[in-house]
Order: structure tokens, then sequence, then C-alpha cells
């Protein structure tokens, strides 16, 4: 799909959600022709000396963050990069993150976010699935220097003509330059805004959001601003309800779509502050919380579990908290009633949502507990339709279990470029089929009771068991695998594979993780914690891989301590 016009978004927006769905989205103010460049600026002229982003090490005011964001879309046009261009990004959760994907928007190009723990073989899908023309990332960071693995995949992936790095020095000037020399001081604001021209339109391509789900490789979730800023915007006004008073505390990564939509849109739609974690430290999270006085924020819910068992010193003052949503699995009564003795101000609250179509329901502050503990919540807003369908497509009665489709104006216009995908997730009539299964009592409210999916939530990330299963199978002395959670108190839940192995041969847990780490160069978190061998996987009658028992092999093995490096 390319987005180039005007008059090209109009007849694709159309295409996708039906003139009638789109015109009521603008009418009832779902869809609003504004953009994240626009909104820098408004702050910058209305509150230019407040605080606008922070990292622990860095921090900008409004107008800084108009500034630098405006000096970086100038460049980028000197580089080449027009409307509908890819530019991506793979840094940490800093404050050059926020000011790279200003400047994206401001110039009409498409924001490709690439997660910080992918290694070659996800960036290199990625580089040559959407094609940017220009990556910002750094150098070293957390034992791994990004900007050498851009260098090493430059002859794969042909499109990317310039690295952009933020904490590092250069080595290859004729392939990089540093962000902080581009956005040194120079020009006015005013002259700045001159050579930009005008803001880009809110029906075009602002993001494509990979997520691997059930594939085998990771499928890019093409996104406009109107549907990404939908669920920010109404997160931001009914659920957290900023005020410009609010610091919105995000240590996801702002590279996933609940770092994206959560951690700068809805700040930034509603002049709240933002204060980033780079890594994920409870007791570091704690403390940024208490310095920054954070108001707000969003994680997998195996994170709040992290931050409680943190918080038991009670050495911080945590009473400004106000909201605290979380998804990838269910809020216990317990949890919530012990989030609200540490928080003693705030909220802890479910939401359910993906990549494809962002939050669909989340509970809301005036929820009570019980709601709060066996829902997950209400549609987020009017206008997002939810219903629930049987093997045969067919609507199911409240209270009985079915596959929950989405419509609305936070779905995505499609996956990028592949368009059998797409015509298998978005039905004619628009409905988004999101692969997860649960019940809708009388009053509205969702709850998720299982996937269709063949997906592990570990730490609220979702890992594909097919892409693991396919790097497993590489390996020569594997003759077959199967890929399947278990439960863990911390994460939510954690990988294990279990794997036939060639007459003759034998593998250690140890060897198969350094196979996918060093060997395929997958993802740290995709490398099982457990590994175990059988003589044959369990079938069926047609050959299909019995996983539900292998997952109750797993959970029993984990329970016992086995088969773990």
């Amino acid at each position: 799909m390319s987005l180039t016009t005007a008059g090209d978004d109009h007849g694709i927006i159309e295409a996708r959600y039906g003139s009638e769905a789109a015109m009521r989205f603008r009418n009832q103010g779902l869809w609003v022709d504004d953009s994240l460049s626009s909104w820098v600026d408004h702050w910058a002229r209305d509150r230019p000396g407040s605080r606008a982003v922070s990292d622990g090490v860095r921090e900008l005011t409004f107008a800084q963050l108009s500034d630098q964001s405006a000096r970086l879309a100038i460049r980028l046009l000197e580089l080449g990069i027009r409307i509908g261009d890819r530019v991506a990004i793979q840094l940490p959760n800093w404050v050059e993150f926020v000011v790279s994907y200003a400047a994206i928007n401001r110039v009409g190009a498409i924001l490709v976010p690439i997660m910080p723990v992918y290694r070659h073989t996800e960036v290199l899908h990625i580089l040559q699935s959407a094609k940017p023309k220009v990556v910002f990332t750094t150098g070293n960071f957390r034992e791994f220097n990004h900007a050498a693995m851009f260098r090493e995949l430059r002859r794969e992936a042909s499109s990317v003509s310039r690295l952009i790095v933020a904490r590092s020095e250069v080595v290859d000037s004729s392939f990089e330059e540093r962000i902080d020399d581009t956005v040194a001081e120079g020009q006015s604001a005013t002259a700045l805004a001159a050579r930009l021209g005008p803001y880009p339109n809110a029906d075009q391509g602002h993001a494509i959001i990979y997520s691997s789900g059930t594939e085998s490789t990771a499928k890019g979730c093409l996104h406009t601003w109107n549907t990404a800023a939908f669920t920010a915007r109404f997160l931001a006004r009914d659920v957290f309800r900023l005020t410009t008073a609010d610091t919105m505390f995000m240590p996801s990564p702002l590279t996933h779509t609940t770092g994206i939509e959560i951690g700068i849109l809805a700040p930034l739609i509603a002049g709240a502050q933002i204060h980033l974690l780079d890594a994920w430290d409870p007791e570091m999270g704690l403390a940024r919380i208490e310095q920054f006085e954070c108001t707000a924020t969003a994680t997998a819910t195996p994170f709040v579990r992290m931050v409680l068992d943190a918080a038991t010193s009670r050495r911080h003052d945590l009473s400004k908290m106000r909201v605290w949503l979380c998804a990838g699995a269910p809020i216990p009564t317990t949890l919530a009633l012990e989030f609200k003795e540490v928080f003693t101000r705030g909220t802890l609250l479910p939401l359910y949502g993906c990549t494809e179509v962002g939050v669909t329901t989340v509970c809301h502050p005036d929820d009570d507990l019980e709601t709060i503990s066996t829902t997950d919540g209400t549609v987020l807003a009017p206008g997002v339709e939810i219903k629930l369908i049987d093997h045969l497509g067919e609507r199911v009665l409240p209270g009985q279990e079915g596959e929950i489709c989405y419509r609305g104006p936070g779905a995505m216009l499609s996956y990028w470029r592949d368009p059998d995908k797409t015509r298998s997730a978005i039905d004619d009539e628009g409905w988004h089929h999101c692969g997860d299964l649960g019940r809708v009592d009388s009053d509205g409210y969702l709850r998720v009771t299982g996937r269709l999916k063949d997906i592990i939530i570990r730490g609220g990330q979702n890992l594909s068991a097919r892409e693991i299963e396919e790097h497993l199978l590489t390996h020569p002395a594997v003759k077959d695998a199967a890929v399947v959670p278990y439960p863990d108190e911390r994460l939510g839940e954690k990988v294990c594979a279990f794997i036939t192995v060639q007459v003759g041969t034998q593998l250690s847990v140890s060897d198969v993780r350094s196979f996918l780490l060093n060997d395929r160069k997958v993802a740290i978190q995709k490398v099982p914690e457990r590994v175990l061998t059988l003589d044959e996987l369990p079938r069926t009658a047609s050959g299909k891989v019995q996983k539900f028992m292998l997952r109750k092999q797993a959970s029993f093995v984990a329970q016992q301590g086995l088969a773990k490096h």
C-alpha cells in the first residue's frame, strides 16, 4: 500500500473503513485533523518552559522539543526523506526517541520502531520488509553495539542510506552522523517552520509497528495518525484523566504500541510530562516515580508484582501515582489490594488490546474491585464495537465464549504490503479477528479467557512459538521441535522447547541456547529457559502436535525445577 497524496489517503480510508464509518468517526471527534508534530508545537507556544520529556540523564522543555525536532526534520528533508518514506528507530527509552519520532512525523514520513532487544535476524526482517531509508540508533547499550549491527546488515538491507546515532561516536562518517550535531542551535523557530511547510495529513501512513503474533516472522501493522491517536486521546481523557499537571512514567519500550500510544501520544496530547526508564529495574522505577512525581503509567501485569516486591521497605513516597494500567495477564484481587496498600492513592486497572487495533477494552477508575479483578473492561470509547463469534462465524450469546473481533477507529489500515494476511485478519464487514477468546457479560464487560494464537506472553511481550520452532529446526541435530509456554510468577509465562534429535546426537540446554543466541542471533527473550528432549512429539492422528499435552508437561517440569539452564 502506497500512501502519498491527500486524495489517495481519502480513497484508502473509505475503502478500509467505509465512507459512513469514516464520516462518523470524524463527526464524533474520534478522528481529528491534528498530528504529533502539531501538538509538540502547540505546547511549545502554550507552555514553552515546562518540562516535556526526561529520562534521568537528559530532559527537554516543550520549546526545546519543538526546536530540536524541527532541526532534525530539516535534516531528514536534506537526506531525501519525503511523505510516505519509512524511517526506523531502534533506541532505548531516551529523550532522543521522542525527538526523532516528532521529526519523522513533521516531514510526513512513516515511523518504523524496532525493539531494542532485537538482533540481526529480527532487525533484518524488518529492514527488508519496511525498507527504511534512515535509521536512528545508538552504539553500545546493555553490552550490545547496535550501530555495529546496522553496519553489518548494510549489504542485505540496501534501502538504509544513513544511520543517525544517539549518545555514541561515529565510526564510518560516510554512513553515520551524530544526532547531537544535527539538533545543535541554528535557525529560529519561525525560519524552521517556513522550511518545513504544512503538518502531515492525519489519514496518511503514520507508523508501521511490527507484531509477531502467530506468524513465523513479524507482521507490520500500518496505522495512520488518526488510528494511533484515537487510543491515546481517549485513554488520556477518560482513563488516565491527564492534565498538564501530570507525569506519565514509561518503562515499557517506546518501540511497542504501549510505549508509543501511552508513553508518548497520550501525555503529549494532554500537555503532560513524559518520564522514561530505559532498562527495567523495579527499585529504580520506584525511585523515578518518587523523584519525578509520576502520576500514571502502563506496563505488563508481571511488572506490577516486581514493583510491589521491591516496595516492601516503604522507602519511597509513591502518593502521586493515580492510575496504573496493565495488560497481558489478569489482575488477581490480592494483587489489586496489595497495590492499593503501596500506592495509596492509586488504582490498578486492566486493559486488553493488540498492536493491530490498540486498546480494545479497559476498566476505568470508577470501576469497583470485583470488576477490575474479574474483567478486562468495556470498550475504550463510543465508536468501538466488539463481537464474539463461534467457529462458524456466528455471534455467541452473552456469557458464552467466542473469538474476539474488533471494529472501530483504532483499527490498523492493513498489514504492510501483505494483502493475503490482511484479508485473513479483516473480514468484508471491517471486523478485525483478534485471535483471542473471551466472554462478554450483560453489561458489556469483556473477560479474555484464552487464545487461538500460538504465542507465549513473556513479560507482556508476545513471542511467536512458530518462529522459535523454525529457528530450532535449523540446527543440524534437531529433528523436530515444539515450543510452549509455562507459568512463571514474575514474567507470567516463559518459553519451554521440546525437541527430538537425530540418531547418535545429543544437545544440552546450553547448546540450544548458545545456538539461538550466537548462530541464529535471535533476541534473548525468545531463547527457551527450559529444553526437554523427547523420543517423539505427541501428535494427533492427523499429525498435529498435541501442544496441550506439552503445556501440561512443561508446567510439571517447571514445578519440579528440571530441564533448566
